[in-house]
């Protein structure tokens, strides 16, 4: 769609590929503004039903483009003619929108890791559903390096996926890490030689599921991460009763009764 991010969508799976490949998809100002257009746009269309998230060349993101951080030395803003102390995208402003947009997606995110994924290019793995990671990944919550502390929503995605403990001492040294098996599940999904191949199985298996009970559940999900059990145990009730007795509730039965794959040219609720 742009030149910094390439959209393709095939049987209602939409692949968002960060394309500037000769700075590893760092995120200059550019990045930024095109991979939100993209992300929103995708959010207002009915016809997606799973996402998968990767960078072209050989990297993942890289994080924040080098010479917007020596601008900041410098005194200038963060981002140029973007006032990051106002929330202009709900609870986000419009830095942290690049990474929380994909959490608010209705659709599930799968993130495909390789190369890098440093700082904001971390974070916005962590707005994924879940991450394939290449064995060879190198990541880090870097910005402590910079006299910076992650603000792209990494404090808040971060808390749900891996131990306190562990968050702190990634955040504290801004020490680069692999993937190995000791990292905890929820910040890996998989190791696989191929993200980009594994991400794309796993959408497409979404993509084959009821529409309306996978948006359900990621609203249920999201909102299981902030609200307490009362207010949870509603909202499952509320849920379900709208999905029992719907056209793909039917369906659904029906086509695992007669095994075959269900009919895709249904309602979305």
């Amino acid at each position: 769609m742009t030149d910094r991010v390439r959209l393709t969508i095939d049987d209602a799976v939409a692949h968002v590929r960060l394309n500037r490949p000769d700075k590893m998809n760092a995120l200059d100002p550019a990045m930024f503004k095109a991979v939100i257009e993209v992300g929103t746009q995708l959010g207002a269309r009915k016809d997606i039903r799973a996402v998968v998230l990767s960078g072209e060349g050989r990297a993942f993101c890289a994080g924040l483009d080098l010479d917007r951080l020596l601008a900041t030395a410098k005194g200038e803003p963060l981002l140029p003619s973007v006032d990051l102390t106002r929330r202009t995208h709900g609870i986000a402003n419009y830095a942290q929108r690049l990474v929380w947009l994909w959490r608010e997606l209705p659709v599930p995110v799968v993130a495909a890791v390789h190369g890098v994924a440093f700082g904001g290019g971390f974070q916005l793995a962590l707005g994924a559903d879940m991450r394939y990671l290449a064995p060879d990944t190198k990541l880090a919550v870097i910005e402590t390096k910079w006299g910076l502390v992650p603000d792209m929503c990494g404090t808040q995605l971060m808390r749900h996926l891996a131990r306190e403990d562990v968050v702190r001492e990634l955040t504290y040294t801004g020490r680069v890490f692999r993937p190995t098996k000791r990292l905890p599940m929820a910040l890996r999904r998989e190791l696989v030689d191929d993200p980009v191949a594994a991400a794309l199985v796993t959408a497409r298996d979404i993509a084959g599921r009821s529409p309306g009970a996978i948006r359900a559940a990621k609203r249920l999900l999201n909102l299981s991460a902030t609200c307490d059990a009362a207010v949870g145990l509603a909202a499952e009730t509320a849920e379900q009763a709208a999905l029992l007795g719907s056209v793909n509730h039917v369906e659904a039965v029906r086509s695992n009764l007669e095994h075959r794959a269900p009919r895709r040219s249904l309602a979305w609720r």
